[in-house]
């Protein structure tokens, strides 16, 4: 008999501190150890959406994500698989609140890298520490999506620009809904079809922000354009990413060519996005830190 793999997540939680960073490391009694927040995802819950919860369950803090990074995976005691999504956090501004269980947390401390490795108990913990210690300065966070699913192009009989999301599409809508605004974007933008607005709304009614609708993340007409619109494209998003904190949702002709120009690759296929989905584009200054799908 096969065994459910355990799926959870958590983060490696970081603020500023003089020249250099804290990370926020938790003591779980039950277990007596030293470790970096995380948890089960709670049912079908989205794993980024389990992250911030966990992180805010077991530090009282909220944490913006920017990063995803390894995985972590492990065999239970029981035999079962587990893996733990984990990613990096900033630690949003404010004072924190305590945990919400001291049976599961019951110490929370801020270290410095160096001391958080000869903190952790877990070698897997220790080595994601490492990882973000040897990163440069995160500057900004971008999220990109792909509308959701609007039906057949071929069973649509109105202006194609006009076409809606259907109910699958709602529901991938609301997912996003959930998942983007953990990035705390500021602004929304949208390529010009109906559909790509609408997948947008369920984001813009939970932070109340306007959709502004741009052109330059629309598919062309033809596809020898494509490469012209991609460049177009990634020009704008360029632009956004020195503002404030943005949104995007663009379009599946249009999303492949643009990273590869911004990751600067060749081959397209590895950013192909599934429709309803999307990413999260990590910048160091010019630089695309990295892209973590969503």
């Amino acid at each position: 008999m096969t065994t459910e793999p355990v799926r959870a997540a958590g983060a490696v939680l970081w603020r500023r501190a003089g020249d250099g960073i804290e990370i926020c490391v938790v003591h779980r009694p039950y277990r007596a150890d030293w470790s970096l927040p995380k948890g089960k995802l709670d049912g079908d819950e989205h794993p980024l959406a389990a992250a911030v919860r966990e992180v805010l369950e077991e530090t009282g803090v909220p944490g913006e994500p920017q990063l995803r990074l390894p995985e972590v995976r492990y065999t239970l005691p029981d035999g079962a698989p587990k893996t733990v999504e984990f990613w990096l956090m900033r630690a949003a501004e404010g004072p924190a609140d305590d945990p919400m269980d001291p049976t599961e947390v019951d110490i929370v401390r801020w270290l410095s890298p160096a001391d958080a490795l000869a903190t952790l108990t877990y070698p897997d913990d220790r080595r994601l520490v490492g990882h973000v210690a040897a990163l440069p300065p995160i500057t900004a966070v971008t999220g990109l999506v792909r509308h959701a699913h609007a039906g057949k192009r071929s069973e649509w009989d109105g202006d194609d620009a006009l076409r809606p999301i259907d109910d699958r599409g709602r529901a991938e809508a609301r997912t996003l809904g959930s998942v983007l605004p953990l990035i705390a974007p500021r602004r929304l933008v949208a390529a010009t079809p109906l559909r790509c607005r609408q997948t947008l709304e369920p984001v813009a009614e939970r932070l109340g922000l306007p959709i502004i609708a741009d052109a330059a993340f629309a598919e062309p007409a033809g596809a020898d354009e494509i490469p012209a619109r991609a460049k177009a494209a990634a020009a704008r998003l360029t632009e956004l990413r020195d503002g404030p904190p943005v949104a995007v949702c663009s379009q599946g002709k249009v999303i492949p060519s643009l990273l590869a120009l911004l990751d600067g690759a060749e081959d397209r296929e590895p950013y192909r996005t599934p429709k309803g989905t999307g990413w999260i584009l990590t910048w160091s200054g010019d630089r695309l830190l990295g892209l973590s799908r969503i």
